[in-house]
C-alpha cells in the first residue's frame, strides 16, 4: 500500500513549531498536509507580550480562516482534519505570562491555550532550565502551578527544562507530561537532548516524547537528512515504546538572525547560552510543507503504516485525551 494515496488520510500532528506567523507560513502548514500543530505565543514574555500575542493570535486565525481553526479540544484537532484546515494549539515555552497570579491560568485555558512549558532554558519562578549550572527543581511555586495546570487541562511541557525541575514535574503532577520536542543525548551530546534514563523515565509515568529534528541537536548537525531524524525517532521508539512517542519538529522557519539571537540569550537579552551556528533543517525535509515527504521517507524505512499513523499523530491525540479530556 502507497503511502502517497493514503498521506490525505493521515493525522498531521506536531508538537513543536516556533515559525514567523505569517500567510505563506501558514499556508506552508496546510500544503504540508498537517492536521494541528502547538504553535509558540511566547518565549521569554510577561504578561501583557503574551496577552498580546495571543490576541494577535486570534487575529490571524480569524483573517486566514479558509485555512486555520482554533484548537480547544482533540474534536477540534478532528473536526480541522474533516475541514481541511491546520488546527492552531496556542503553546508557551515559558510559564512567564502567568507573572505570579495563578488565576491566570484558567483565564488563558479559557483562550485556548493547551500547552506550557515550565522553564525556557534557564531559571524562573516554577524551576530551572536545561542551560542552569545548578538545577534546584521544582519550586513550591511551580508545585501550585503544576496542581492549577493539571485541574483546568493544560499539558506541561518539559523539553527545555534541567532533569531536576523535570523529574520533580514528573513525580509530582497527577497528569502525564510531555517533552514535546527534544532529542536523544545518546545520539549527541547536548544540554538540549535527553538522557536515555530521562526519556524512560517520563514514559514509565505515563508521559510523552516528541521527536524534533533541529538541526544543532541532531548528531550530523546542518549535514543531516531526513534519515538522521527517522534514526532518532527509531531510537527513541526503541527505548520507550512506540506508543509514547510523535513528532515535535521545532520548524522556525522564515525567522531571522534577530529571532535567533532572542531565543539564545537569557530573557532574550542577557548572557548568551549557546551557539546554534548554521540552521539548516534536514535534507528532505527543509521546509513545512516537505512533510509528505517524511513519510514517504518512512516507507521507504520500511514502517508499516499502523506505525506511520500512530508517530505522525494518532499518538499525540491520544495522549492529548488524558490531558485535555475526551
Amino acid at each position: 500500500m502507497e503511502n502517497k494515496a493514503n498521506y490525505s488520510e493521515l493525522m498531521i500532528i506536531d508538537g513543536l513549531n516556533v515559525s514567523k506567523w505569517y500567510r505563506p507560513v501558514f499556508e506552508a502548514m496546510h500544503k504540508g498536509g498537517v492536521t494541528a500543530a502547538n504553535c509558540t505565543c511566547c518565549i521569554w514574555e510577561d504578561f501583557p507580550a503574551t496577552m498580546k500575542a495571543v490576541a494577535d493570535w486570534k487575529q490571524w486565525i480569524q483573517k486566514n480562516s479558509d485555512i486555520l481553526t482554533q484548537v480547544y479540544s482533540t474534536k477540534d484537532i478532528r473536526r480541522a482534519k474533516k475541514e481541511n484546515k491546520v488546527g492552531i494549539i496556542l503553546g508557551w515555552q515559558n510559564t512567564t505570562g502567568f507573572g505570579d497570579y495563578l488565576p491566570l491560568v484558567q483565564v488563558y485555558k479559557e483562550l485556548g491555550l493547551g500547552i506550557v512549558q515550565l522553564a525556557y532554558n534557564t531559571a524562573n519562578t516554577v524551576g530551572c532550565g536545561c542551560y542552569e549550572k545548578n538545577d534546584g527543581g521544582l519550586t513550591d511555586f511551580g508545585r501550585a502551578l503544576v496542581d492549577e495546570m493539571n485541574r483546568v487541562g493544560i499539558l506541561i511541557d518539559l523539553s527545555h527544562v534541567g532533569p531536576k525541575t523535570s523529574r520533580d514535574a514528573i513525580e509530582y503532577s497527577q497528569k502525564p507530561v510531555a517533552y514535546s520536542h527534544c532529542l536523544p543525548a545518546a545520539l549527541k551530546n547536548h544540554s538540549r537532548n535527553k538522557s536515555d534514563e530521562d526519556l524512560k523515565f517520563i514514559a514509565d509515568n505515563g508521559g510523552f516524547v516528541g521527536v524534533t529534528m533541529f538541526p544543532p541537536f541532531l548528531k550530523n548537525g546542518a549535514k543531516s537528512t531526513a534519515q538522521d531524524y527517522i534514526e532518532a525517532i527509531e531510537y527513541v521508539i526503541d527505548l520507550v515504546g512506540e506508543d509514547h512517542v510523535g513528532i515535535g519538529t521545532d520548524f522556525t522557519q522564515d525567522q531571522d538572525d534577530s529571532f535567533f539571537s532572542y531565543i539564545t540569550h537569557d530573557k532574550g537579552y542577557g548572557r548568551s547560552l549557546t551557539e546554534f551556528g548554521d540552521i539548516i533543517n534536514p535534507k528532505g525535509f527543509r521546509q513545512i510543507d516537505d512533510f509528505p515527504n517524511l513519510v514517504t521517507e518512512l516507507e521507504h524505512r520500511g514502517w508499516k503504516q499502523n506505525r506511520i499513523e500512530k508517530i505522525m499523530g494518532e499518538n499525540w491525540i491520544s495522549f492529548l485525551e488524558l490531558v485535555w479530556g475526551v
